[in-house]
């Protein structure tokens, strides 16, 4: 008769940071909603479901809720002024946040949009993060917004935003220290990857990934919470 196997959980050792019986909530705009409201409900067919579907395969037995509240369009005062409905209302022991892309092309529609600068950024930015701190023992996770290009011709509009867009990370970046967040550096990453492959490799136009770029995100996300 052979001897009974030790049945070792994945837990063993593991750098894994979400614990069992743990909730998260990713919160941001079209990059994370990604169909989550229609056809790939209720996680959408982004970064978010191949990371909890990644999850859910290295570490079944931690019963973790996962939300996805991403909304297609959204800036940061969006996310301000939807905070406890969206956010607070779970509880939550994780909260990860994608925006900023949509806030710097407001700049470029000054007549249609309200500019959100750097400064108003930042300045919402901290106001819903602060009401997390002060109503949640949330971790956060922040991920810097992105662009998926290497242009560089000086009258280029793509030029123009990714010469901007470092303002932007930087107050995420700012978040990160204030708050200990984890930091996830989406756009660090995709710039690396573009070191070696194709824009269109990860994204059809600079701002909506692809599969093979919400891989990447994903991969990042992964990394940052120690999976």
């Amino acid at each position: 008769m052979q001897p009974t196997a030790n049945k070792k959980s994945s837990d063993t050792n593991s750098s894994f940071l979400i614990q069992d019986g743990q909730t998260v909530v990713f919160i941001g705009d079209s990059i994370t909603d990604c169909g989550r409201r229609d056809v790939a409900a209720p996680l959408g067919n982004g970064y978010v479901k191949i990371a909890v579907d990644l999850i859910t395969a290295r570490y079944p037995e931690r019963r973790i809720k996962f939300f996805n509240k991403g909304i297609g369009g959204d800036v940061s005062l969006g996310l301000r002024d939807r905070w406890a409905d969206d956010v607070l209302v779970y509880n939550p022991d994780w909260v990860s946040v994608l925006v900023g892309i949509n806030d710097l092309h407001c700049r470029f529609h000054p007549d249609t949009q309200e500019q959100i600068t750097p400064d108003k950024y930042r300045q919402t930015y901290s106001q819903f993060l602060e009401r997390t701190s002060k109503s949640t023992k949330a971790r956060l996770v922040l991920m810097d917004p992105f662009y998926i290009s290497k242009e560089n011709n000086p009258n280029s509009q793509r030029t123009t935003v990714l010469e901007a867009l470092g303002e932007y990370i930087a107050v995420v970046r700012e978040m990160v220290q204030k708050f200990d967040a984890l930091h996830v550096a989406t756009h660090d990453v995709f710039q690396r990857q573009l070191e070696y492959y194709p824009c269109d490799t990860f994204c059809p136009e600079p701002v909506h990934p692809n599969p093979t770029g919400h891989q990447i995100m994903a991969h990042a996300w992964l990394q940052a919470v120690g999976w």
